[in-house]
């Protein structure tokens, strides 16, 4: 192999002209666009909070003596649900039967099992269902952790409606 000049491989004698960009894009084929297009919705899909899950796992809170139930619509503010059910139980015992209460509901109901945390304890139960994400505290621990400030807050920039 020769070398010729600085950075060429090849024969001495040999010089290509530089590729512009008019001829790289007059050899390339034109693309197609495979983007589907979205299709206009003429009516506005109902809320989460409406929505059969949330309404299955509402009916459960009040059948099993749930106290201090709260929703909180997360629509916009994250993309980890789009409804969070804060509830309160009276003891260990009564927060451990809710969210065994609310799993056996969400099965019966055709949705898959919720991963659940904090069971052992049940000072703090989570339930994650997917669309919906329900915490079920005993009242001193709801008080001090207080999710309902924390996620109820408008985001910055954002003034709540009057």
């Amino acid at each position: 192999m020769l070398v010729s000049g600085a950075g060429h491989f090849g024969r001495p004698n040999e010089r290509q002209a530089p590729l512009t960009l008019s001829q790289e894009t007059a050899r390339e084929t034109p693309r197609v666009s495979r983007r589907r297009p979205i299709p206009f919705a003429a009516e506005p899909a109902a809320p989460p909070n409406d929505g059969p899950l949330a309404k299955a796992v509402l009916a459960s809170l009040e059948d099993s003596k749930a106290e201090d139930i709260v929703k909180v619509d997360l629509a916009g503010k994250t993309t980890i649900a789009d409804v969070m059910i804060i509830a309160t139980g009276r003891s260990s015992v009564h927060v451990g039967a809710i969210a065994d209460r609310i799993a056996r509901a969400c099965r019966e109901a055709g949705y898959p099992s919720p991963r659940i945390e904090g069971q052992p304890l049940c000072d703090w139960v989570l339930l994650d269902l997917g669309d919906a994400i329900v915490h079920i505290f005993r009242p001193e621990v709801r008080q001090f952790y207080n999710l309902e400030k924390l996620w109820s807050a408008d985001r910055p920039g954002e003034t709540r409606a009057s």
